[in-house]
Formats: C-alpha cells, sequence, structure tokens
C-alpha cells in the first residue's frame, strides 16, 4: 500500500424527501446563498424547484439563482455566478442536481474567493486556497461531484475541457433523495451507470502492489453496480436499485477506493477532449473509450486485467493463456456497456472522421504524459481514438 492522506468532510443524508432539509443546512452556514440548477423540466415539474424555495425561505434564507447549467457545463456561465456572489455578499451555494450543476457550483465557489479570472484555476496557473462553501441536492448519480474534490468546466472560447482537484471543493453536505431519480430516462441512467463505474476502474487498474483491501472494495461496488444495473434495465422505477446507485455514485469517486494506490486516469482524460470538441455526453465518451484503452495497455499489466476479468465477471481463469483471459474480461466490460444501450464507437456518437484526433491527443497530454498503470503519450492517445471508430 502506498502512502496516502484521505479527507471526506461532507455530510451524507439519504432519505426520503431529503431536499427539504436543505434551507436548515444552508442556514447553519450562511443566511445568503446562491441556488444553482439546470432550469430546466424536470427542475419545476417534478417540484423540486418549489421544495428548495420553500425550504430555504421557511429558514429564514435569502436566494440568488444561476439557472440554466448545461451538460459539459461552461465556464462562462461560471463567471455569472461569481459577479452574483461577489454583488450580493454570498455566504453559501447550493446545487440542486447533477455533476454538471455541482461542478458549475464548486468553480463558483473558488472564483468567487479569487481576485483572477476562474479559468485560472483549469489552467494550472493557479491553485485555489479558500471556496465559498457548497452544499449539495444531488438529483443523478453519475459523476460523484457531490462527494468528489473535483470540478470540470468547458471553455468553449479556448475549445478546452479542463478539471481542478482540491479538497476544498468537497461539498459541506449532500442531500439524497432516491424519489428524484425514479424518472430519470434510460439513456441518462445507463450514462451515468457507466461514469460511475468507470471511476472505479480508473482506481483499480492501478501499477501498486499489496493493495488487496482497495481491490476488494473496489470489486465489490463494482459488482453490486452490475447486479442493481440489471434490475434498473428490467425496471427503471425499482426504488432500491435507484438508492444502491445513487450510494455507489458517491462511492465511486470520493477517494475511498483509491486510498493507498497509484491511479490511472487517461480515459478520462481521453474522453474530456471528446467532450471539449465535440460536446460528447461524458458516459458516452467512457463507455467507447475505456475498452480501447485496455485492449490498448493490457499487456502492461496481465495479472490485474486477469484478476478484473475472474473477480468481476466471473470469467473463468485460463493459467495456459493467461492474456485469453484479459481479454475476455475486456470483451465483458464492452458488452455490459453495449447491452446496456451505451455507446461502443465514436461513430456511434457522431464522431465520423479522425480530423481531430491529433489535437485531442495533444490537448489530453498539453501537461505531460497521462495514464498510471501505462504512461501514454500523444502518439499512444491518438491511437486509442483510431481503435475507438
Amino acid at each position: 500500500m502506498e502512502s496516502f492522506e484521505f479527507m471526506s468532510p461532507t455530510k451524507f443524508i439519504l432519505q426520503e424527501d431529503a431536499d427539504k432539509l436543505c434551507g436548515q443546512e444552508v442556514k447553519k452556514i450562511s443566511d445568503v446563498c446562491l441556488f444553482v440548477h439546470y432550469g430546466d423540466d424536470f427542475t419545476y415539474k417534478s417540484g423540486l424547484y418549489d421544495r428548495i424555495v420553500e425550504s430555504l425561505e421557511s429558514a429564514g434564507v435569502k436566494y440568488y439563482e444561476l439557472s440554466g447549467v448545461e451538460p459539459n457545463p461552461k465556464v462562462s456561465l461560471v463567471r455569472k455566478g461569481i459577479e452574483i456572489c461577489k454583488a450580493k455578499n454570498v455566504g453559501c451555494i447550493l446545487a440542486a442536481g447533477g455533476g454538471s450543476v455541482i461542478d458549475t457550483a464548486k468553480a463558483v465557489g473558488i472564483g468567487a474567493k479569487y481576485d483572477g479570472d476562474v479559468w485560472d484555476f483549469y489552467s494550472k496557473k493557479a491553485y485555489p486556497i479558500e471556496t465559498l462553501p457548497v452544499g449539495t441536492v444531488m438529483t443523478l448519480p453519475a459523476t460523484g461531484s457531490e462527494g468528489s474534490r473535483g470540478s470540470v468546466l468547458r471553455n468553449t472560447e479556448k475549445g478546452e475541457s479542463a478539471d481542478v482537484l482540491s479538497d476544498l471543493l468537497r461539498p459541506i453536505f449532500t442531500l439524497m433523495n432516491p424519489e428524484l431519480t425514479l424518472t430519470i430516462p434510460k439513456h441518462q441512467t445507463v450514462y451515468g451507470i457507466v461514469d460511475m463505474f468507470s471511476h472505479i476502474m480508473e482506481r483499480y487498474f492501478s501499477c501498486s502492489v499489496d493493495v488487496n483491501l482497495t481491490d476488494y472494495m473496489c470489486e465489490g461496488v463494482m459488482k453490486s453496480i452490475l447486479v442493481n444495473s440489471h434490475a434498473l434495465m428490467k425496471d427503471l422505477s425499482d426504488y432500491n436499485a435507484r438508492t444502491e446507485l445513487m450510494w455507489s455514485s458517491v462511492i465511486a469517486h470520493n477517494d475511498l477506493l483509491g486510498a493507498g494506490r497509484k491511479q490511472d486516469w487517461a480515459t478520462h482524460m481521453l474522453g474530456a477532449q471528446l467532450s471539449a470538441q465535440y460536446n460528447t455526453v461524458h458516459g458516452a465518451a467512457l463507455s467507447v473509450l475505456f475498452p480501447c484503452w485496455a485492449e490498448y495497455v493490457f499487456k502492461d499489466n496481465i495479472p490485474r486485467f486477469v484478476q478484473f476479468a475472474h473477480r468481476v465477471f466471473n470469467v473463468e481463469v485460463d493459467f495456459y493463456q493467461p492474456e485469453k483471459t484479459a481479454l475476455e474480461g475486456i470483451r465483458r466490460l464492452r458488452e455490459f456497456f453495449l447491452s446496456m444501450g451505451a455507446p461502443g464507437t465514436l461513430g456511434e456518437i457522431g464522431i465520423e472522421n479522425d480530423e481531430k484526433f491529433r489535437k485531442m491527443a495533444e490537448d489530453a497530454c498539453r501537461f505531460g504524459n497521462i495514464g498510471g498503470l501505462k504512461s501514454l503519450d500523444a502518439d499512444d492517445a491518438e491511437q486509442i481514438y483510431k481503435m475507438a471508430q
């Protein structure tokens, strides 16, 4: 096991009507908050907006709104939120939605405490040293941002997508009402499952040795996701499966599963460039790229891929041909994604040619080689994009 620091200050509440507690939780922090949300039909028609407003008003919290968050959230909207926070003396940010809303709120939080442009944090020109506290009402299990130390934004002017990582970005509280997830459409449900499963794989495919504790933890959560995913594909209104996946989303990405082990993250770096150049849905990008990445790197650590195949997908180990076992595990991973309706090629998500592959590869590696299990340069990255065609 490697040395590590692990910090998870977030207060998690999972229960029916948890969203109604937002007023009392915000009030503990500030009398003035910025309420960040999508502003879409679900927010209003589900009653979520009214319940949150009523809860804030009942608690005596004054609020301002920032709506219009999009998938692959934009830095331009973050800048508007920062202006509101600075002008109105906001003391807390409440994000109601999925990862895009939460990532937006986190970015507003660090930007409101910074004199420069918030993109400085994402371009690695600055590092956050303070933030406005962020609380969340989580409505879409997927990114794990409700418990993570990261935020991802897209800069459409520069054609870039980037992240910032800091324990300062971990939410103060996260409220989880499983009922809010019962009407999530199938395609969003599937992309969320791919995302959380991928978060675990980024930690699992490690070159660290003697990490059996977190190996078993990763494998257990992945197998739980498999079980509950199969249940949801049969019945999207399965309350227990929705609840299990809601918590799986948190555990997959709050760093508990990565404690004491080196991690990879190459596939996420590659996927971010698809979002930057094509506005590709994050889960769709991961569904296409992860099996390709695995096929490209597995020979650098065949035993780990054999273990993955056997323990997660129940592949019988061929001790005479371990490569065969490893490849069968990768095949079953791809089949798992495809069985839910997730895409398997770039063509399926509308990317018909390779004209941007080189730029995406270079952008993915602009801060140096990527990947922990196998170090990948821009040439490697370009090859993986080509494999995904």
